[in-house]
């Protein structure tokens, strides 16, 4: 008598990524992992250490810099690195602006977010990666949604969501020219409660930003902002303590946090679960400067 084996859904889920990180190891000359720092990177890392265990992980992290990071996502960046042992690639968009390549905006609500496209496009061609792997997934935003695992762009480093692969049965095509590459999410099927429930069970260290902390903030476009160093203070503004936690972390112009008294991965599930917004609907004001700003920037070639 034979007895079905069946993964649960979270550990269906891990093995799904893992096939996707060995898949690409094995069929590309150069990849790179995008690391921000965030949480869905910090995931992808941890999955690339599994997947390849007892070696190390076989490629570089890539970060873009731009700059307007928050210092405790910098500090956990370097921790991370060292902890893995993987080689640490820096783009950073200041190098872009003093080079003419990219012009920082002004104002009050100004911000480098943008320019991330210039910073990231360069890195991968100077570094000469053909793939690069990232830790989007489809329920954050509707033009992520359209992604596909894996997603090719142009000798530009442009996405056209016209011009994408079918992928039938997990079957990945990787083809691609010189100077052409492959972003690649191995994440595209989770959910942010599957993230959590997974750093939960793996016991995954994040940056403390994720977690219910008191920092001052401000009002401001319906969210809440961090009262940082990058912000310029506008009539009518009043920075206010609150305890509050990020569930998405970017540039710090930008990103905004909500109020929390979740201190514990555990605790985040559950106001997750309750959450009928997405944490890039709630938190991310770059992804409100039209109705499709997301999708505008991936087709220049955006994360």
């Amino acid at each position: 008598m034979t007895t079905a084996y069946e993964l649960s859904p979270p550990r269906a889920l891990e093995a799904e990524s893992v096939h996707v990180l060995r898949e690409v190891a094995a069929t590309f000359e150069r990849p790179a992992l995008l690391f921000s720092g965030g949480k869905d990177s910090v995931v992808l890392l941890h999955l690339a250490a599994k997947a390849f265990w007892p070696a190390p992980v076989p490629f570089p992290v890539l970060h873009v810099d731009t700059g307007h990071n928050f210092d405790e996502v910098l500090a956990f960046r370097d921790r991370a690195v060292a902890r893995f042992g993987v080689r640490l690639v820096v783009a950073t968009v200041q190098d872009d602006i003093d080079a003419g390549r990219a012009v920082e905006e002004t104002g009050p609500r100004a911000s480098r977010n943008r320019l991330q496209t210039t910073t990231l496009l360069r890195g991968i061609a100077e570094n000469g990666f053909d793939a690069a792997f990232g830790g989007a997934r489809r329920d954050e935003e509707k033009a992520r949604a359209k992604e596909r695992v894996f997603s090719f762009r142009d000798e530009y480093g442009q996405w056209d969501p016209r011009n994408q692969r079918p992928e039938l049965w997990n079957l990945y095509n990787g083809a691609h020219r010189k100077g052409e590459h492959i972003r690649v999410f191995p994440l595209s099927n989770w959910t942010e409660l599957d993230i959590w429930r997974y750093i939960a069970a793996e016991r995954i260290d994040l940056p403390s930003l994720y977690y219910a902390h008191r920092r001052r903030v401000l009002h401001r476009d319906g969210m809440l902002l961090a009262h940082t160093r990058f912000i310029t203070l506008l009539d009518g503004d009043e920075p206010f303590e609150a305890s509050v936690r990020f569930r998405t972390v970017g540039d710090a112009t930008c990103t905004g946090c909500v109020e929390s008294t979740a201190t514990t991965a555990e605790a985040v599930i559950t106001e997750v679960a309750a959450s009928r917004t997405t944490e890039r609907g709630a938190t991310r004001a770059d992804d409100r400067i039209s109705e499709a700003g997301m999708e505008d920037r991936k087709k220049e070639g955006y994360f």
